[in-house]
C-alpha cells in the first residue's frame, strides 16, 4: 500500500482529512511550474492562466520569492493546451523535482500559499467607459480574466455584497469631476459626465453629486469593514480618502453653480472616517488642479515633481506573506508613472499602512486593513504610459506582456484567492 492510499484510507474514517488528503494527492501527481522571473514569456498572462485552472476547481499555488513569485499548477492536458493558446511558459515538474523546489522553500525566504478559489471581481466604473482607459481593466481583459462593473445604483444598493474584490480608478469622490473644468471647460465628453452624475444623484435621492459620490464611499468602506478586498489607483485613493473624512463638509461645493469651496473645510474633517491617511491639507482652490497634498507629485500643477523610478520592499514570505504576495515581480525597482494622483507624502500616512513601494519621500504602493478585509492603493494612471493625457491611444498590452508595473495589478487580482490562514498582516 503506498502512502497516499494509506492517507486516504485513513481518512475515509477522518472526514477532517479531506483537505490533507488533497494535498498529498497533488504533491504525488506531476505538476506544472509556472516560472515568474526572466524565464517567463508572458508574465501578465501567466496571471490568467492561473486563474483559470482556479475557475475549472484546479489547485493552484503561488511559490512567493521562488523564480519570481512562479505558480504551481496541476499538470492536465487542458491547462497545456490553455498555457499554450495563451503563450504561457510552463515547466513539468516530477515528484524529484517538486521535491527539490519545497526543499528549497523550505530553507529560504520564500513560501509556498495555497490559491484556493477564483475570486469574484467587479470594476467600478461608468456604464459608458471605455476599457483602454483603465489598466486594471486593460490588465483583465489582456489576462483573459472575467469581471462585473458597478456604479453607483449598486453600490448604494448594497450589491458589492456579491464580490469579493474591488478595484476604483480615476474616480473624483469629492465630486468635483476632477477640477477638469479648469482645462477643459465645455468639452462634449466632460459635459457628458456631468450630465451622468447629476442624472444619478437625482434618481437615487441625493441632493447633488458629493453627497453622492460620499454614500458611494461609505459603502466601499463598509464592503472593506466586511470582509471585502480593495484596491485603488490614479485618482481614486486620495479622493475616496477625502470623501470620507469630508463627513457633513462640503469640501467640493456645489460645482454646477461655481460656488468656491468652504476655505475652512480642511480644519473641519474627520480623518478617523478615513482608512489610509490623515492630517492632510485640502486644496481648496477651485483654480488649483489638486485635491490636497496626500499626493507628492501634485501633478497637475505649477509645483509638479518629476518623475523618476521607486523601489519595491523585499518582504519575508513566511512571516509577511501579505506584502509579499503584493510585491512579487521579476524587477524590484520600477520606472514611475503619472497620475492623477500620482504618489503618497509618507506623513500624511496613518500608524500601520504598510509601505510596498517607495521613491524618496512618497509612497507609491500601500496596503492596510480595515476589519475583516483590506485595501491596497497605487498611485499613477497607467504602469506603461507614463505621461498619460485625456485623448491619448490606448496602451497595447501585447507589447508588454513582461511588464512589471502591470504584474503589481494582477498581484492584487490573485491575493483574495490565498487560503486565509496565510493572511497574517
Amino acid at each position: 500500500m503506498t502512502f497516499v492510499s494509506s492517507v486516504r484510507a485513513f481518512c475515509t474514517v477522518a472526514a477532517v482529512c479531506t483537505a490533507a488528503l488533497a494535498s498529498f494527492e497533488a504533491v504525488a501527481g506531476q505538476l506544472l511550474l509556472v516560472p515568474m522571473d526572466r524565464a517567463q514569456a508572458n508574465h501578465l498572462k501567466a496571471y490568467g492562466l492561473t486563474y483559470w485552472v482556479l475557475e475549472q476547481d484546479g489547485r493552484a499555488e503561488w511559490l512567493l520569492n521562488f523564480q519570481g513569485g512562479a505558480f504551481l499548477l496541476p499538470d492536465t492536458d487542458g491547462t497545456r493546451r490553455k498555457a499554450a493558446l495563451m503563450g504561457v511558459t510552463i515547466q513539468p515538474v516530477g515528484v524529484a523535482d517538486e521535491a527539490r523546489i519545497r526543499g528549497i522553500i523550505a530553507q529560504s525566504n520564500m513560501e509556498s500559499v495555497v490559491l484556493e478559489k477564483a475570486t469574484e471581481i467587479a470594476i467600478y466604473t461608468p456604464p459608458n467607459s471605455a476599457p483602454w482607459d483603465d489598466a486594471v481593466t486593460m490588465a483583465l481583459e489582456y489576462a483573459e480574466i472575467p469581471y462585473d462593473k458597478v456604479w453607483d445604483d449598486q453600490v448604494v444598493g448594497g450589491e458589492l455584497e456579491d464580490y469579493e474584490w474591488l478595484h476604483l480608478h480615476h474616480e473624483d469622490f469629492t465630486g468635483q469631476y476632477s477640477k477638469f473644468y479648469i482645462t477643459y471647460a465645455g468639452a462634449p465628453w466632460l459635459e457628458e459626465e456631468v450630465a451622468r452624475n447629476e442624472e444619478a444623484a437625482q434618481s437615487l435621492g441625493f441632493a447633488n453629486v458629493p453627497a453622492l459620490k460620499k454614500a458611494v464611499s461609505r459603502g466601499i468602506r463598509e464592503f472593506v469593514e466586511n470582509g471585502g478586498f480593495l484596491f485603488a489607483m490614479c485618482s481614486a485613493p486620495e479622493t475616496l480618502e477625502l470623501a470620507l473624512a469630508a463627513g457633513s463638509v462640503d469640501i467640493a461645493a456645489a460645482y454646477s453653480d461655481g460656488t468656491p469651496p468652504d476655505p475652512d473645510a480642511g480644519s473641519k474633517v474627520d480623518w478617523a472616517l478615513s482608512m489610509a491617511f490623515q492630517d492632510a491639507e485640502i486644496q481648496v482652490a477651485p483654480s488649483v488642479n489638486s485635491f490636497s497634498d496626500i499626493d507628492g507629485h501634485q501633478v497637475n500643477t505649477p509645483w509638479r515633481k518629476e518623475l523618476g523610478a521607486f523601489t519595491l520592499f523585499d518582504f519575508s514570505a513566511k512571516f509577511d506573506p501579505v506584502p509579499a504576495m503584493l510585491t512579487q515581480n521579476h524587477e524590484s525597482v520600477l520606472p514611475d508613472f503619472y497620475g492623477l494622483t500620482t504618489s503618497f507624502a509618507i506623513d500624511r500616512l496613518k500608524p500601520g499602512v504598510v509601505k510596498l513601494g517607495i521613491e524618496g519621500g512618497w509612497a507609491k504602493y500601500i496596503h492596510g486593513n480595515l476589519g475583516e478585509g483590506t485595501w491596497t492603493y497605487y498611485g499613477g494612471h497607467d504602469p506603461e504610459d507614463p505621461e498619460h493625457q485625456i485623448g491619448d491611444p490606448p496602451t497595447d498590452l501585447e507589447l508588454h506582456p513582461n511588464s512589471p508595473g502591470y504584474r503589481l495589478i494582477l498581484n492584487n487580482v490573485l491575493f483574495p484567492a490565498a487560503k486565509k490562514k496565510t493572511l497574517k498582516t
